[in-house]
């Protein structure tokens, strides 16, 4: 059975193949657009791949680019016919944002995923009961529980075979605050120990020791691809934001994750701190 390709894969394939052959023709998107006799934002959002793009207007763009080799033509009208449709996560749409809507498109094509949060476990490495005890907490059950399957849903995808190199930062505070109280978090770190001696994840502690540092108010993850420059997602105060374009902030926290993993425990050392902690509230 051929592998289900989800359908904001296709738009992002489409999105840089386009985007490439339009920089190469030489033009903006506003003299694309005037050639093709489209609307300048139907063109961006094409770009942008939040829309799913018809085989004929494929050919069009196609055409107008200069792009004629049949096998890159044949590749994209299967990209195009693929783009159409739902994306995985859209039995969760009620309780999922726009700016989160985004990210997740993008974090379905990422091939690394990198990332820190100051006070928690990070979503995608939470077991079933430690979200429980975080989506519980002031929020109707039938939300709670749509937050619940989505979160887990997610994960799987991530950890599936074939999935995104995972290396996170573990705040040695969010590893000793008891969410769920000491069975669930027994649970959540063993099952942390789980992925890093299974090596499906590469996890370093961030120790108390470390200090101050760029990030204790907000939590961020970068997305890496093997054939375009990182995306970032920030948490915190100010809201969420899913940044691509503003390089200059992407840069700066990309610097921000290398200063957290050189404050950082060395693996072993971390897994030997999450089996003590493991040990401690066995014992409470």
């Amino acid at each position: 059975m051929p592998t289900v390709v989800d359908p904001s894969l296709n738009r992002r394939k489409l999105r840089l193949a386009l985007k490439a052959a339009r920089d190469k023709r030489g033009l903006t998107q506003r003299e694309a657009a005037d050639t093709l006799e489209w609307s300048l934002s139907k063109l961006i959002r094409i770009e942008a791949g939040t829309v799913s793009l018809s085989v004929t207007d494929l050919r069009a763009m196609l055409h107008e680019y200069g792009v004629d080799d049949p096998g890159v033509v044949a590749e994209l009208e299967e990209a195009a016919r693929g783009s159409k449709g739902q994306s995985w996560w859209t039995d969760y749409k009620d309780v999922i944002s726009q700016p989160f809507t985004q990210y997740l498109g993008y974090e379905s094509a990422a091939t690394d995923i990198r990332g820190y949060h100051p006070s928690l476990i990070p979503g995608h490495l939470q077991t079933a009961d430690y979200i429980t005890a975080l989506f519980e907490v002031g929020q109707p059950i039938s939300k709670a529980q749509q937050r619940i399957d989505l979160r887990l849903a997610r994960q799987e995808r991530i950890f599936q075979e074939g999935g995104p190199r995972v290396e996170m930062i573990l705040d040695e505070a969010a590893l000793r605050r008891q969410v769920g109280g000491p069975a669930v978090m027994r649970r959540q770190l063993a099952f942390l120990k789980e992925l890093i001696t299974e090596g499906r994840a590469i996890l370093r502690v961030l120790p108390f020791t470390a200090g101050a540092h760029d990030s204790l108010d907000s939590s961020f993850f970068l997305l890496g691809f093997q054939d375009d420059e990182d995306v970032l997602y920030v948490a915190g105060p100010g809201g969420v934001s899913t940044i691509r374009d503003d390089r200059e902030i992407v840069a700066r926290y990309q610097e921000c994750f290398e200063d957290l993993r050189s404050k950082a425990l060395p693996e072993e050392d971390s897994a030997a701190l999450i089996d003590g902690l493991i040990e401690q509230f066995q014992r409470t």
